[in-house]
């Protein structure tokens, strides 16, 4: 069956920035802020400059990391049918684990976002059908800092029986985090072969590893979790002006974060992120709708996939504040190239811009630009049924396809037929329905999934667990 699919680099080219990387890593190297980490990586045999933090690897050690990383996994649900599966030839898409704004779907109006705001975003990311992981979209100023990743996990696995996630703290909340996970799962060995949750380890650009962040990823591997790794470097800013040498440096990166986490867990599951934007010459923003944020994330899809592993991309992302035109243009032509690489995981769905915050309207417009993609990705078969000589014959010139059998059989396979929120209504129809935008359409459709939509209930008993490791997490963490 034909199915469109698309490359960008040759074979040659992926090992040329490959060898690009191993250069960087043995002859700069990678500073990391966890002394804890950087004595680890002595005892491991690899060489640190302990005063500086810096190590610096070699080929065979970034190898035998490569060797080491499991390159597919799944993240399940606490409904056993939910599950995100990587390395599989699926497309999964998350929604934004946490913004630090929060935008009215309706008006529009910016605000410090509510733990009432995450509930609704579950409850809608819930109903949306190509959202695959879900996240609390907002972190919510009326939660203590110390325990929102607790707090956050506890309230999306009451919202949605699909996998979740929210981004950890610190270590010690981690630690809870992840009993919450266990308590789900029915036990350290049962989390451990139907993992729940993975850990993105950013790296800083140029070329570090966070210590918070190591902290946190020690407690993931403890509880045999899965990690992604996914530094943002930004192209002119944090990494060279060329595409080709940010490239390279993020490559790097995660290669160096890939030879940590396999010095600490070897086997580890590994979520190869390429998530490089630019950084604009003119506004010294970072971008997130410009072309080269394809560019990149193509690229990337294919040098991940070439050592093996399942990749996550940044894309279907914009500059613009509105759900306009521009936004419309710049989604859609950086997620059709996510999509034609085929990469595994596609995020952040609901962001409003670049990071200003989330928004339950962009929400629903990312998951109905998910649809659309997914129907571009699945391609179409020819065989002889479908070259339909025969019915061509029968209606003749000058006849019509409306009556036909053939017709009735394969319209609802072959076509897309969009819901709602898209319009494709005479202009007269169109205003008799109050003449509403795209983003009009998406905000009422958020408010028909708040009034109607209800979760799978949770176990009530299991609730009940859940709660005591949030209420064990505030006694400690919050003294």
């Amino acid at each position: 069956m034909p199915k469109p699919n698309l490359s960008l680099l040759s074979k040659a080219e992926i090992h040329q920035i490959h060898e690009a990387s191993l250069q960087i890593l043995s002859k700069t190297g990678i500073r990391i802020h966890n002394l804890e980490i950087c004595r680890h990586m002595v005892q491991a045999g690899i060489a640190m400059d302990l005063d500086r933090q810096v190590m610096q690897i070699t080929e065979d050690q970034v190898m035998q990391a490569l060797n080491l990383a499991g390159k597919q996994f799944r993240l399940y649900g606490r409904s056993a049918g939910q599950s995100a599966d990587f390395g599989y030839g699926k497309q999964n898409f998350i929604s934004s684990p946490g913004q630090f704004s929060w935008f009215d779907h309706h008006t529009g109006e910016r605000r410090l976002p509510l733990l009432s705001d995450a509930v609704a975003a579950g409850c809608v990311a819930d109903a949306l059908e190509n959202i695959t992981i879900v996240g609390g979209m907002a972190i919510p100023a009326d939660v203590p800092q110390e325990i929102r990743d607790v707090v956050l996990t506890a309230t999306l696995l009451k919202q949605t029986s699909k996998p979740v996630r929210a981004f950890p703290v610190s270590r010690r909340s981690s630690h809870y985090v992840l009993e919450i996970f266990k308590a789900v799962a029915g036990g350290s060995q049962a989390l451990r072969e139907r993992p729940m949750v993975e850990m993105l380890l950013e790296p800083i650009s140029p070329l570090q590893l966070p210590g918070k962040e190591l902290d946190i990823l020690l407690e993931f591997v403890a509880y045999g979790q899965p990690i992604s790794i996914g530094p943002m470097a930004m192209a002119s800013g944090t990494a060279p002006a060329t595409l080709a040498g940010t490239l390279a440096q993020e490559n790097a990166e995660i290669l160096a974060a890939l030879v940590v986490v396999q010095s600490i867990a070897p086997g580890t599951p590994i979520l190869y992120g390429s998530i490089p934007h630019i950084l604009d010459p003119r506004s010294s923003i970072c971008s997130f709708g410009s072309p080269e944020q394809g560019l990149m994330a193509l690229a990337l899809t294919e040098i991940g996939k070439s050592y093996g592993f399942p990749v996550y991309i940044n894309v279907n992302l914009t500059d613009s504040k509105k759900l306009d035109l521009q936004a419309g243009l710049e989604k859609m032509g950086s997620l059709e190239l996510g999509m034609l690489a085929e990469a595994d995981l596609f995020g952040h769905a609901g962001i409003l811009g670049p990071d200003h915050g989330g928004c339950l309207s962009w929400l629903v417009a990312d998951n109905a630009a998910a649809g659309f993609a997914r129907r571009i990705l699945a391609g179409f078969p020819i065989d002889e049924e479908r070259l339909a000589t025969d019915v061509i014959g029968q209606v003749g010139p000058g006849g019509n396809y409306l009556s036909e059998d053939h017709t009735l059989r394969y319209y609802r396979k072959e076509l897309w037929l969009p819901d709602r929120l898209w319009t494709r209504a005479t202009y007269d129809r169109w205003v008799e329905q109050g003449s509403m935008d795209f983003a009009q359409r998406a905000a009422t459709r958020v408010d028909e999934i708040l009034s109607t939509h209800q979760p799978a209930p949770i176990d009530p008993d299991l609730a009940r667990e859940i709660d005591a490791i949030v209420e064990a997490a505030r006694r400690e963490l919050l003294g």
